[in-house]
């Protein structure tokens, strides 16, 4: 199993009424609930963009300097996501297209590239024991 990331860009989704993106919430709850009956969602959330910045952080000091801004000039805001941990990049593409065709718009999928580096000793044990 891998951690995957599906996420889409706010400017992906198309203009919606607000019934309509009220819907398109109620179809991906559908499918968010499909891959917990599977095991295999992690988490998801969404609505993020400018508006929901708490600071940014500048280490260049060798140290952590907090400000309310600027914030980096982005076209580009992260619209939802989900984490999922999937047998294999197939199985998170298959989520990946349940999500883009509950919603109606495109997905992005990345896998997590370091979670073998982060198992114990104990979670591999576990794993071959079942």
């Amino acid at each position: 199993m891998a951690l995957y990331l599906i996420a889409f860009n706010d400017e992906w989704v198309p203009d919606l009424t607000l019934d309509q993106l009220r819907e398109r919430g109620m179809s991906a709850r559908a499918v968010i609930d499909e891959m917990t009956a599977e095991g295999v969602f992690v988490f998801s959330d969404g609505g993020l963009d400018a508006s929901t910045a708490i600071c940014s952080v500048d280490p260049s000091s060798g140290s952590p300097v907090f400000t309310d801004g600027p914030f980096v000039e982005t076209k580009e805001h992260l619209g939802g996501f989900a984490v999922v941990d999937a047998a294999d990049d197939d199985a998170a593409r298959y989520w990946a297209g349940r999500i883009a065709v509950a919603v109606g718009w495109p997905q992005e999928v990345h896998r997590f590239p370091h979670r073998v580096g982060l198992r114990t000793d104990s979670d591999t044990q576990s794993e071959a024991l079942s």
